[in-house]
């Protein structure tokens, strides 16, 4: 099948992460199989969702070392969406393929299998591999439970391509994602009341505009990378929930922040003002009401950012095959920095637009999905000298 059918096909399994991924992942299972290769999954606990790894192995038979052309199976939720047409049934308009997926990025990973039978022609000098993985959209959930498999099995690839939607430039570095919920307990009482109650919402809020300001500091008193598309960490609150009547001095207020870190910062420049602020500051007057009050603050997961390294041949060699030159360096995670921290080389390039992913009526260009088959093309030939 070329790039268009497999895309179609990709599309087809609604692999919203909420969901399994496993037929999309026997079907490619299936047709790998079908070419003589012998890919190997590796699931989550229960079993529903799987990572795929499969090696085309070098000329002289090695599968060791070499290069991973990497993606993820998972995408975001249509819900809520108006879109144009069936999310989960590829449509082709005025030179774009619409559908849920297209850019982020099962577009990349059906340029990689449509390639497979090249692959497998090629006389490779260094062994290739394609990697598929569960949960990304969630939190890269599904990449360390491949990463531990490759270990388990002693394989040690040296290089990957992450394919997410870059618009076929070349991204070396990205920042981290850190996530946070808070659930702040006060005191119910009647509305009238209000003295003997501990209002959660009020004290949320209070928290929240500390959270505000520690983001503007963010931008204003630390060391910023101007080649970042968003130069600067960055934080916010995103959810909130809280009250049950507007008679009630509310007792319980939840909300949700995250915290997007260059690759030189860490966590600890947002956790520790923060806590220190809920422990010396709300918690205490709180506290003067009812000794019962009092704010959890937890550190759900986060994606490592991926720094710039010192990956000099894997930059030379996909800067040579890619029209943009430039290095680019994003201000979204990937799971890059879970690569890179195995001590594997990595770059993000992809075909589509990042500003595509995650929108109703999302779609990628037929002429990018074009340039990717290029790109793989001569990477193929390239890893064939």
């Amino acid at each position: 099948m070329n790039t268009l059918n497999w895309l179609t096909r990709l599309i087809s399994h609604d692999t919203t992460s909420r969901h399994s991924n496993l037929s999309l992942i026997h079907e490619v299972a299936g047709f790998l199989e079908g070419q003589g290769l012998q890919p190997w999954l590796a699931h989550n606990a229960d079993r529903s969702k799987a990572n795929l790894f499969v090696t085309i192995p070098a000329s002289d038979g090695r599968t060791d070392g070499g290069l991973i052309f990497s993606g993820h199976t998972d995408v975001v939720p249509v819900d809520g969406q108006q879109w144009h047409s069936n999310p989960f049934q590829a449509e082709v308009r005025e030179g774009k393929l619409y559908g849920r997926g297209a850019a982020d990025m099962k577009g990349f990973i059906a340029s990689v299998l449509a390639a497979v039978p090249q692959m497998k022609a090629a006389r490779l000098n260094r062994p290739l591999h394609i990697a598929l993985s569960y949960d990304e959209e969630v939190g890269c959930l599904g990449a360390p439970v491949m990463i531990e498999e490759l270990q388990r099995r002693g394989l040690t690839p040296e290089h990957c391509i992450v394919g997410e939607p870059t618009s076929m430039k070349m991204v070396v570095a990205h920042k981290g994602h850190h996530y946070f919920s808070c659930r702040v307990h006060g005191k119910a009482v009647h509305s009238s009341l209000t003295p003997q109650g501990v209002n959660s919402i009020e004290y949320a809020a209070r928290l929240i505009v500390f959270i505000n300001d520690l983001a503007g500091r963010l931008k204003e008193d630390y060391e910023q990378d101007e080649a970042f598309d968003v130069p600067f960490s960055t934080l916010g609150v995103n959810t909130i929930h809280g009250g049950t009547a507007v008679n009630i001095v509310p007792q319980l207020c939840e909300f949700s922040f995250d915290y997007r870190n260059l690759p030189h910062m860490d966590a600890a420049a947002v956790i520790e003002p923060i806590e220190a602020y809920i422990r010396n500051v709300l918690e205490p007057q709180m506290q003067t009401v009812d000794p019962a009050c009092h704010i959890e603050l937890r550190h759900h997961g986060a994606v490592p950012a991926m720094p710039e390294g010192d990956a000099r041949a894997l930059y030379e060699l996909v800067s040579a095959l890619v029209d943009e030159k430039t290095r680019q360096k994003v201000a979204y995670a990937t799971e890059g920095g879970q690569f890179k921290q195995a001590g594997i080389h990595t770059v993000i390039c992809g075909p589509g637009n990042i500003e595509q992913a995650h929108r109703p009526n999302e779609f990628i260009e037929l002429d990018q999905l074009a340039r990717c088959d290029a790109f793989l093309s001569k990477m193929i030939a390239a890893q064939s000298r």
